[in-house]
């Protein structure tokens, strides 16, 4: 068992790998350093793809998994395609990586593509079980929980995503903060349904017992790194910059995470 688990994280990290190379390599034309994104969310597809390929386990253990991914990981690369996260101009933090890595920016945005490649490798370990073991018996139900938990974070993400598109159009909207929607009940829908989709992946994978607490791992990563330095720390430290006290309101009564009934503007934070 560990054999052909280390075997499928390291087909997941070659193809992974691969893709951010060529990607880094476009990036260096283009100079829009933003597209590591849109390969980061699509390398998921050809990964579990490769993983139902050299599946030994039965085709119901992981079919069902294998359609979520993909739903997931293309939805999500076709979301960040169209928002031009591979069009000019370069988004303003990868922009300013740009501009503090210089004269050795190049060196610096390769290792940094590789980098989220070993981040994809690590986090597909939440999928990786069901190709190889069987699940224990009567976990049918589990492992549709699972499935509908992801799907459930699948559709409050595409959601939250057009939502706030939908509001960025209006040029009237200029400067407001978005409180439309689910943006009306957490400040990261966003986030917060992206995490539903991982929770999910971890709920399958305890279907297939000691070996699936592995899917643990990649959800929990998932939550360091929204409550961590790339998630929701900067994304509010660049909305209180661009809209100031409107924004400070909006985090006295909105919730940061979990979406829930917002207080209203008369109470007290």
């Amino acid at each position: 068992m560990t054999t052909a688990f280390l075997e499928r994280v390291a087909l997941a990290w070659a193809l992974a790998a691969t893709l951010q190379l060529v990607l880094w390599l476009v990036q260096q034309r283009k100079r829009n350093a933003g597209i590591v994104d849109v390969g980061w969310a699509l390398c998921f597809t050809p990964i579990v793809l490769v993983f139902a390929w050299r599946a030994t386990a039965c085709a119901r253990c992981w079919v069902v998994l294998v359609a979520v991914v993909c739903v997931w990981s293309l939805r999500l690369g076709g979301y960040l395609i169209a928002r031009g996260a591979a069009r000019s101009p370069e988004e303003g933090r990868y922009a300013e990586l740009r501009r503090r890595w210089a004269p050795h920016a190049s060196r610096s945005f390769f290792v940094f593509f590789q980098a989220q490649a070993a981040l994809a490798a690590i986090l597909s370990t939440a999928f990786v079980i069901p190709f190889i073991a069987e699940p224990w018996e009567g976990s049918a139900p589990l492992r549709a929980a699972g499935a509908a938990i992801s799907i459930v974070g699948i559709l409050g993400e595409s959601v939250a995503d057009l939502q706030l598109a939908r509001f960025k159009r209006d040029a009237a909207n200029k400067g407001k903060v978005c409180e439309v929607g689910l943006w009306g009940y957490s400040r990261h829908p966003n986030y917060f349904f992206e995490w539903c989709v991982w929770l999910g992946y971890a709920v399958y994978g305890l279907a297939f017992g000691w070996w699936g607490l592995i899917a643990l791992a990649p959800q929990a990563i998932i939550v360091a790194s929204i409550f961590g330095v790339t998630g929701i720390p900067p994304t509010e430290n660049q909305a209180i910059r661009s809209k100031g006290d409107a924004y400070r309101d909006y985090q006295k009564r909105v919730s940061r995470f979990v979406p829930r009934p917002p207080k209203s503007r008369s109470s007290d934070a």
